[in-house]
């Protein structure tokens, strides 16, 4: 299963519907580990470190941020970029679903 990292964006109701859906979800927040309104460069280097696929609804920055990483050459697990209107329950359902199916 991916190991996932949900930046501050990412709802509390998608979090908590994932953690209850999927049990052996190994899944961490920002605001867990004290990366609250840290740069995102910041964000995506912890990631990599611990081999975890971001969870965002950042199209601007993070995508941003996530391109200009991989055009160095540096590591990334992953950026799995959720739409702001994206139902709750859909989006509980898939990114359940890729870090299942995910390794």
């Amino acid at each position: 299963m991916l190991p996932l990292l949900t930046d501050e964006d990412v709802q509390g109701a998608i979090v908590r519907g994932l953690l209850r859906h999927f049990p052996a979800l190994d899944l961490l927040r920002v605001q867990d580990i004290g990366f609250m309104q840290s740069p995102d460069p910041l964000i995506l280097e912890f990631a990599a470190n611990q081999h975890r696929v971001i969870v965002t609804h950042d199209r601007n920055t993070m995508t941003a941020h996530a391109q200009d990483r991989m055009n160095q050459g540096l590591h990334m697990a992953g950026l799995i970029v959720l739409d702001q209107t994206i139902n709750i329950g859909k989006a509980i359902q898939e990114v359940g679903t890729l870090a299942e199916a995910g390794e």
